[in-house]
């Protein structure tokens, strides 16, 4: 039986994916060889050496401390699109949250309540202070085109808005699934100038730290709305807020609140819901179920964010998994172990990102003698071998 762990309360959709047959799920299990986690920070938690991977059942892995693992081989894995849907509605509602002054109205309409019989009135005489525009026929600037992105750019295309589109990791597949009416901005630059409202989607990495700061916002029109559903840090707090009190930015939204932001009059404070309808929990529980399932019955690789993908249909009962450093020569020296045992190679695959430090080989082998897990571990630059029989 394989040991799953829990950190976060999953959904039942995600724990009925594991087979109970091969599987035991608890958040009390020790020594496990998976965990399911959701926002649970793992960075000072004690790791046995039994433990094969994490998943996150979420796209955003901040919680996680991804290098320290592959450096263990630790495989970790994110479901990236499974919240999508949920995203993408919320972001159209900041849209609209953001261009009408929905929320001060609601604030204002609250405040005069105990008017009792004077509401009506005073509501028809101040109305006039929450104008605010349309959306149709505005700019939209979409940076990070990815899974909820591209389903932001086509829900605002169908709104009636104008929308540029700036991802420089676009892959051909996403490019191929972009309606011909989302205009290809080539630099951020592009997105900048030219936008009415900006919807941030982009992941948080050293790259995209304070990407939008006061060089890029002083870029943008007098007036824009930027709307960061992505992730807190990519938003540098203290120039933005400059720019809300400057008038240059008229709103922002964050479901990232924090204590520079929450209480400021043109910041719309979200309580990081992006992902909180519970189709989205569901959809992220099975996905990360899955993925799990299929590392450790297959040792095929999908969706890690430290370790590059890889699947190779089984064409044997017996298979080698092995990470280990992306260097020179990595294939010879395993595969001449696998040779030196009088094994046949009946399948493989390596896997491995140039600039990545971890690559990744599965064999498939009729046999597994004695000892050939340890000759390949004894390779210097092999971090891990599992054998799957």
């Amino acid at each position: 039986m394989y040991k799953i762990k829990t950190l976060n309360s999953i959904s039942h959709v995600g724990l009925e994916a594991l087979d109970k047959t091969r599987y035991v799920v608890s958040d009390e299990i020790e020594n496990p060889d998976a965990i399911l986690v959701r926002s649970a920070k793992m960075h000072d938690y004690d790791v046995n050496p039994e433990l094969l991977c994490v998943a996150r059942a979420g796209a955003g892995t901040n919680n996680i401390p991804v290098e320290k693992y592959a450096e263990m081989g630790i495989v970790v894995f994110n479901t990236p699109g499974a919240n999508a849907e949920a995203v993408k509605e919320l972001a159209i509602c900041a849209l609209l949250l953001a261009s009408r002054n929905i929320v001060g109205g609601i604030e204002w309409v609250r405040s005069i309540a105990d008017k009792g019989d004077e509401v009506a009135a005073l509501v028809e005489k101040g109305k006039a202070q929450f104008v605010g525009p349309e959306i149709k026929g505005k700019t939209l600037g979409v940076i990070g085109l990815g899974a909820v992105g591209a389903k932001v750019a086509h829900a605002a295309v169908a709104l009636g808005m104008t929308v540029y589109g700036y991802d420089p990791y676009l892959s051909v597949d996403a490019a191929w699934r972009m309606s011909s009416e989302v205009r290809h901005a080539k630099d951020i630059d592009t997105i900048l100038k030219n936008s009415d409202y900006i919807s941030i989607h982009v992941p948080y990495l050293e790259s995209t730290h304070h990407m939008i700061c006061a060089s890029n916002i002083y870029k943008m029109k007098r007036g824009v709305r930027i709307i960061n559903l992505a992730r807190a840090e990519i938003v540098c707090d203290d120039d933005i807020i400059k720019a809300l009190d400057e008038g240059h930015v008229a709103c922002y939204v964050t479901d990232f609140p924090n204590g520079k932001t929450a209480g400021h009059p043109k910041v719309i404070p979200i309580p990081h819901l992006g992902a909180s309808t519970p189709e989205s929990e569901d959809n992220c529980a099975y996905m990360a179920a899955k993925e799990i399932m299929e590392y450790i019955e297959n040792g095929n690789i999908i969706n890690s964010v430290n370790m590059p993908a890889a699947y190779l249909p089984r064409t044997g009962d017996k298979r080698i998994c092995v990470i280990h450093k992306n260097v020179p020569d990595m294939i010879a020296k395993i595969t001449a172990a696998v040779s030196g045992a009088g094994l046949n190679i009946e399948n493989m695959i390596n896997a491995g990102t140039k600039g990545r430090a971890f690559a990744y080989t599965m064999i498939d082998v009729p046999a597994i003698p004695a000892g050939l897990e340890d000759k390949i571990r004894a390779v210097e630059g092999v971090v891990r071998v599992r054998t799957i029989r």
